[in-house]
């Protein structure tokens, strides 16, 4: 008896020794790809701007129109210490900021709650849907002129353009995603008796959230671009105002900074979806890709 009993506790030892190490060889494994994801992602940036450096400096392209990394960043630190010629960068950042906040807040809300009350109302659907169609047909760009004569050049009119970017692209994903719910799910929600708010609080919604959440990553960057159009077409401040007096001046080096700025700001919005998509959706399995590494 006692000699079982210590076979057995040697084979639990080893079945707790041999879980370990698979789970050591696993974070391993994990560390590693990190690891080469974030060097290969750092040796394509510095080969791509070490070869725009190199073909400016030995005009294989024109420096006047294509300027250099080495321009760009020292236009950069320009803004940054000197600030710009129409007032300090950190103001025209928090400008433009503001007005793609406000917009994708907005818009986010509106299209996830229309998207979703549309998509759980087929006749509500059937009947706007023509509508919405029209208004989605429109090009954002010819909205920016009619925003800004009508609501005038100060934040209302960034807001209103931002807010039709984000909208459309919202409320399209939260409408399929409600639309392509888990038929099985509903069918055995309504059997065990649920209303229709139960329903689409515990089923529909949690559905369509990777479909939302989908739409939210792209949908930051519509709205920055809203902002940015709107202020390129007229305003007071912003950085579509800096790339708008760039190009009038024939400021290359400006132009990429802006464009470098608004780049950053987009990553750093996606990188913040990212970890409050996470937190929200941890119920939700990991991706296969993931699952794999």
């Amino acid at each position: 008896m006692t000699q079982a009993v210590v076979n057995l506790s040697e084979d639990v030892v080893a079945a707790l020794s041999s879980d370990r190490d698979v789970e050591q060889a696993a974070a391993a494994a994990a560390a590693r790809y990190r690891r080469n994801v974030i060097f290969w992602r750092t040796a394509i940036l510095v080969a791509f701007l070490g070869s725009w450096e190199l073909a400016g400096r030995f005009n294989w392209i024109d420096p006047f129109f294509y300027a250099m990394p080495s321009t760009i960043l020292g236009r950069l630190i320009d803004w940054i210490t000197e600030g710009t010629s129409e007032g300090p960068l950190w103001y025209h950042l928090w400008v433009t900021m503001e007005e793609s906040l406000i917009g994708f807040f907005t818009g986010s809300i509106a299209g996830v709650v229309i998207g979703i009350a549309l998509g759980r109302n087929r006749m509500a659907s059937d009947v706007f849907s023509i509508y919405i169609k029209l208004i989605n047909s429109v090009p954002r760009v010819v909205l920016a002129p009619i925003f800004i004569m009508l609501l005038g050049l100060g934040l209302a009119s960034k807001v209103a353009l931002a807010f039709v970017m984000v909208f459309f692209v919202v409320f399209s994903n939260a409408f399929q995603g409600v639309r392509e719910a888990d038929r099985a799910m509903i069918a055995n929600a309504r059997i065990l008796g649920a209303s229709d708010w139960q329903l689409t609080k515990a089923v529909i919604i949690p559905s369509a959230m990777s479909w939302i959440f989908a739409s939210l990553h792209v949908s930051f960057g519509f709205a920055i671009i809203g902002a940015i159009v709107g202020e390129f077409v007229g305003s007071r401040y912003g950085i579509g105002l800096l790339i708008n007096i760039a190009k009038g001046s024939f400021d290359a080096a400006g132009m990429y900074a802006a464009i470098v700025i608004v780049m950053v700001v987009a990553l750093l919005a996606e990188y913040l979806m990212t970890l409050v998509e996470n937190r929200l959706a941890r119920w939700r399995p990991r991706p296969h890709h993931e699952e794999t590494q």
